[in-house]
């Protein structure tokens, strides 16, 4: 249940991340665990400690059209339209 969640928001348990703990902080390297009761996303930080951070507060590494990562807020991810997985492998 908590897999098909994450899915849904293009996360995978492991995957990396940055968040920030409030608007305007600086950018932390964080790393998914699954779904708070509350919501959010359950993160690791960079030193092992849970955080529940709002999907507002994320951003996710992906390559850019050079090949170089390029950080992209969550919430634009989530918006994008669903493409399936053609070969099964999500």
């Amino acid at each position: 249940m908590v897999d098909s969640w994450l899915r849904s928001l293009g996360l995978r348990p492991g995957a990396v991340v940055r968040f920030r703990r409030e608007p305007g902080d600086r950018w932390l390297p964080g790393k998914v665990m699954g779904r708070e009761a509350d919501g959010s996303v359950d993160l690791r930080d960079a030193r092992g400690r849970s955080r529940a951070i709002p999907v507002e507060q994320i951003e996710v590494a992906e390559l850019g059209p050079r090949g170089g990562r390029l950080w992209t807020p969550l919430t634009e991810i989530v918006a994008r339209t669903e493409q399936l997985d053609l070969f099964g492998d999500a």
